[in-house]
C-alpha cells in the first residue's frame, strides 16, 4: 500500500488538531479554563496530560477509521489518500474555544471502478475499526491513573465515532452503507449505538 508525501502529512495535521481542539474542549467544558485564560493554560502539564491522552483515543481513533477506508478501498483496485480539510480543522479549533466539540477532519478519497457493493464495504470498514477500538481500550477502563483515563477516554470516544459515522446523512459513512444493504446497515447502526450508549453509562466522562 502506498502512501503519499501530502497524505501522511494531511494526517499529521489532523491528529494534532483534533488532539489539540479535543483538549480545549475538556479544559473548557468542565471549567478548568475560560478563553482567553486557556491560551495560558495550554503551556501547564495539565494540559499536556489531557493532550496526550486526546492524540492517544481521539487521534487514534480517527487515524485507523481512515486508514481502513483506505485499506479496504485498496484492497478493491482502487487509488485512495487521505486529504485534510483544513478549514474545517481551523473552525473545529475556533469552536473547542467557544466551548463546542466538532470534528471533521477530512476524509479518504477514492477513484476507480467499484460497485455498490464494494463501497459499501470501503464506508462499514471505518465505523467498525472504531468498534474494535471499544474493544482495545476497555481493559484499560478498570485500572487507575493516566492508563485508566485513556482507556474511559477512547472507549467513550470510539463509540461515538462509530455510531456517529453511521447516521445516514450526508457525507457519513452510514448513507453509503445504508445504499448498498439496508439490513447490513440497521445491524451496524443499532449495534454501534448500543455499543455508543452502554460506554457512556459505564465510564461517563473522564475526569482530569
Amino acid at each position: 500500500m502506498r502512501f503519499y508525501h501530502d497524505e501522511i502529512r494531511d494526517l499529521l495535521v489532523a491528529w494534532v488538531a483534533l488532539g489539540l481542539a479535543f483538549s480545549v474542549f475538556i479544559f473548557i467544558s468542565t471549567g478548568r479554563a475560560v478563553f482567553p485564560d486557556i491560551v495560558g493554560a495550554v503551556s501547564s502539564p495539565l494540559f499536556a496530560r489531557v493532550f496526550a491522552a486526546s492524540a492517544l483515543t481521539v487521534g487514534v481513533g480517527f487515524l485507523l477509521h481512515e486508514l481502513a477506508h483506505k485499506v479496504v478501498a485498496v484492497r478493491f483496485g482502487q487509488v485512495a489518500s487521505f486529504k485534510a480539510d483544513y478549514r474545517m480543522l481551523a473552525l473545529c479549533i475556533g469552536a473547542a474555544f467557544a466551548g463546542f466539540l466538532f470534528a471533521a477532519p477530512g476524509a479518504v478519497y477514492h477513484r476507480g471502478r467499484i460497485t455498490q457493493r464494494q463501497g459499501g464495504l470501503v464506508s462499514v470498514a471505518g465505523p467498525l475499526t472504531n468498534v474494535v477500538l471499544v474493544g482495545v481500550f476497555l481493559p484499560f477502563v478498570f485500572l487507575t491513573g493516566f492508563v485508566g483515563q485513556v482507556g474511559a477516554l477512547g472507549v467513550l470516544i470510539n463509540a461515538f465515532l462509530a455510531a456517529f459515522n453511521m447516521l445516514p446523512f450526508g457525507p457519513l459513512d452510514g448513507k453509503s452503507v445504508a445504499a448498498w444493504s439496508k439490513p447490513v446497515f440497521a445491524v451496524v447502526f443499532v449495534g454501534s449505538a448500543l455499543v455508543a450508549v452502554g460506554s457512556f453509562l459505564l465510564v461517563g466522562f473522564p475526569t482530569f
